[in-house]
């Protein structure tokens, strides 16, 4: 695992830069494939595609998100997965790759098993260790080695996620407590946590997943209340938060997902997160009038976003992943930045246990 780590290190510092200290030169990345370890591919159907399978080899990849459309059983996913890590890639690429899913239990559960449990149902943070742990292996048996959970938006009455019971509670207090306990629970069965959905979505009464939203509530009251579970979870070190696509005006017009001053300032600056950022769905409806994909991924990378997720196709994330490029030849997006955000990702992915 170090031996994948410092390569890793080695590759993303080497970039645009010159040889090591030591003189021999460190694997240098390409163009792509720093623009490829801000991607996460989603596809159609039991069998990643070729396509993705050659992207793969070629290192232009960070990983794969898998939905119930990939899942007949957690031993057909498993034997998915095992064909796609055991894909030959560059140097300094070799780490795992980032296998994502929505395992956040009750109603929210890609691979068949375990928590099942609501996130509404925990009464405890010893219930919410517990899942976490359930989860864990539920996801390492079908090879996914990333949940995008847990849930740490706290809920107000007749919100969408309190509808859907998906939130652990009405107070900062209990949810930080629940959700950090989750978070626990998935590290110690040797899967990575996504804090979701900063800066809160407690209080959307439409999920992003349908429509637009804007989110209304004072700076005060977002940074007092919704920010605090994800506070607690960064300073107890979680891997990964995932930004909202809901517009907060208390702070800027544009959905929070490609706010600078949400993804940099705030996430960053002011709570002090040093992990991998990740986007909500991009191609959802609380976002099409962003324009293309293309466009949405460079939104995103231009707030400091590291990982733009498009859930859908395939398809739809190679788009992105030539508007990154695009962005990057022609000078939209920082070139510093580009390679810092590679490195978070790099970093996360030599943390994957094998």
């Amino acid at each position: 695992m170090l031996r994948h780590f410092v390569a890793a290190m080695l590759a993303i510092g080497a970039l645009d830069g010159p040889p090591n200290a030591g003189g021999a030169a460190a694997p240098a990345l390409t163009q792509r494939q720093a623009v490829g370890q801000h991607m996460i591919f989603a596809y159609d159907g039991l069998q990643p595609p070729p396509a993705l399978r050659r992207r793969i080899a070629r290192g232009e990849a960070a990983g794969v998100i898998l939905f119930t459309r990939n899942v007949q059983s957690a031993g057909q996913v498993r034997s998915a997965m095992r064909s796609l890590q055991a894909i030959r890639r560059p140097p300094g690429l070799r780490a795992p790759l980032l296998v994502m899913v929505d395992q956040e239990g009750g109603p929210v559960r890609r691979i068949p098993g375990a928590p099942a449990r609501a996130a509404a149902s925990v009464t405890s943070a010893g219930q919410a260790r517990a899942d976490g742990r359930a989860a864990a292996r539920t996801l390492r048996g079908a090879g996914a080695n990333m949940n995008l959970a847990p849930v740490a938006d706290v809920g107000r009455a007749g919100a969408a996620l309190q509808r859907e019971r998906r939130t652990y509670g009405r107070s900062s207090a209990d949810v930080g407590r629940r959700a950090g306990a989750f978070a626990r629970g998935l590290r110690e069965g040797g899967v990575r946590a996504t804090a979701k959905h900063f800066p809160g979505f407690g209080a959307a009464s439409v999920n992003t997943d349908n429509a637009a939203q804007s989110i209304g509530l004072p700076l005060s009251t977002l940074r007092d209340v919704d920010e605090a579970p994800f506070g607690q979870l960064i300073e107890a070190g979680v891997d990964a938060v995932m930004v909202s696509t809901a517009v907060y005006p208390a702070l800027d017009e544009l959905p929070a997902a490609f706010s600078r001053p949400w993804v940099t300032d705030e996430l960053r600056g002011r709570l002090g997160f040093r992990g991998v950022s990740i986007t909500d769905d991009l191609g959802t409806p609380a976002v099409a009038a962003f324009g293309s994909n293309r466009r949405r991924a460079v939104l995103a990378v231009q707030a400091g976003i590291d990982l733009p997720l498009f859930s859908s196709t395939y398809g739809a994330g190679a788009q992105a992943a030539e508007g990154l490029l695009a962005a990057a030849r022609d000078g939209r997006l920082d070139p510093a930045g580009l390679r810092e955000g590679a490195r978070r990702v790099v970093a996360l992915r030599a943390r994957i246990p094998r």
